[in-house]
């Protein structure tokens, strides 16, 4: 598709979206939001903490991934038809960034407003990414979508990181004001942190609306969008049968990708219930974004090396590590190691199973079937959640909540075994062709 921006205009761009949106996935579900829900939110009048907080956090993050995967399934397959995936991106980062911006309106016992906000911005940060990723094999050689993808979640941690600092900063000068007696004060540094992530989001995604072109498509249809999407729907579950490989590594993904998520939304929820502070709690996640970056980048160089798929197995099995090392934690110290070696693997994993997957699709169904890459961490990143606040629950301790993670990496762990690569290339390429 002819376009004004050089290639370099056009990846960095892309690579930009990264920083933009962790802002929302440090900040927001990382890092202070946890704490917020639990300190604050879930706080009564009489300053009692909710004895379900933890529980509560976690079916929160359950139902909004409940709607994003619906919502994934039919958008995805309408992006496909349609020259419309920045425009369902532009659309998805609205509504997130604005819901967090509102979250800094919410205070003592407004745990219900939070919950609902939340929901709103994971379904916009979630939402957009589909047609982010989306764009990744129009503006990247399969030769290239390791480094490119590596290179953006190396990015996406620098840009949260800065913001997760400059929050930082904020809680320290700015500690709690509102009371529980529901006496108006001056916003928190929590608050004010909220509205710092929403504006970095919109204003950082203004690049790759900018530069990089929408694909083209080979109709642009015009007919009812759901029918659509649902006969599109029904036409994936039958393609997928003819990518063997492909599923088999969106089954592992729905499995290990779903334990890393939970680990990311409830660490400091749990670090907080067993009594270390708020700024070690943020303090050691900022560490995670620092590690990250230089992380990232080396396990993209590691990919060109041994492959993708044993890069993903080595950072599968630390997350196995750090499930169990969660288990025993009992002094700020042991978080922060924990801290750092999730900032080893974290966005490594992550960003080669992205590429990883762009590699093994075809190019004409790319939104379709990253909507199923999306949806298969989205849907199972229901159980993650759900599992973990049941456990809880029944427990009584987040202990063993945390312990119950290490079933997703075991068995994800097994099933990317089982993935033969350069099988599902081939028969990708034949597609393709």
């Amino acid at each position: 598709m002819p376009h004004s921006h050089s290639e370099k205009q056009i990846i960095n761009a892309w690579c930009l979206y990264d920083w933009a949106n962790s802002a929302f996935a440090t900040t927001m579900m990382a890092a202070v939001l946890p704490l917020f829900f639990r300190e604050i939110a879930a706080v009564n009048s009489q300053g009692v903490i909710h004895p379900n907080a933890l529980s509560l956090w976690g079916y929160t993050s359950a139902i909004a991934m409940v709607i994003v995967a619906v919502l994934s399934l039919l958008l995805g397959p309408l992006a496909d038809l349609r020259a419309v995936k920045k425009r369902y991106l532009t659309i998805f980062m609205g509504i997130g960034a604005t819901s967090t911006i509102l979250m800094s309106f919410t205070g003592f016992g407004d745990w219900q407003w939070v919950a609902m906000l939340f929901i709103l911005g994971s379904i916009g940060f979630s939402g957009s990414e589909v047609f982010y990723n989306s764009l990744l094999p129009h503006i990247a050689a399969p030769e290239k979508m390791n480094s490119i993808s590596t290179r953006a979640y190396a990015m996406g941690y620098i840009g949260g990181g800065i913001l997760l600092i400059i929050n930082l900063v904020m809680i320290m000068k700015l500690p709690g004001t509102a009371l529980p007696n529901g006496e108006i004060l001056p916003l928190s540094g929590m608050q004010l942190s909220f509205i710092s992530v929403g504006i970095w989001w919109f204003a950082f995604t203004i690049p790759i609306l900018r530069n990089v072109p929408e694909p083209h498509v080979r109709s642009n249809v015009n007919t009812s969008g759901i029918r659509i999407a649902l006969h599109r729907l029904k036409d994936t579950f039958h393609d997928l049968r003819s990518y063997k490989q492909l599923f088999l590594f969106i089954l592992a993904f729905w499995f290990y990708n779903d334990g890393i998520n939970t680990i990311i939304k409830m660490a400091t929820l749990y670090g907080s219930e067993i009594g270390i502070s708020t700024l070690d709690l943020v303090g050691a996640l900022v560490v995670t974004q620092i590690l990250g970056v230089p992380a990232s980048l080396a396990f993209g160089r590691l990919a060109d090396n041994i492959g993708a798929k044993k890069g993903i197995l080595i950072g599968i099995a630390v997350y196995a590590l750090i499930a169990i090392g969660g288990f025993f934690i009992t002094r700020p110290l042991h978080f922060w190691i924990l801290a750092a070696m999730v900032g080893l693997v974290q966005g490594g994993t992550q960003a080669l199973s992205r590429s990883l997957f762009a590699s093994m699709l075809p190019k004409d169904k790319s939104a379709e079937f990253f909507a199923f890459y999306n949806i298969s961490g989205k849907f199972a990143g229901v159980a993650g959640p759900v599992i973990f606040a049941i456990v809880g629950q029944l427990c009584k301790s987040g202990r063993y909540a945390i312990l119950s993670l290490l079933f997703f990496f075991i068995v994800g762990g097994i099933i990317l075994m089982k993935v033969d690569v350069e099988e599902g290339r081939k028969l990708s390429s034949k597609h393709r062709g």
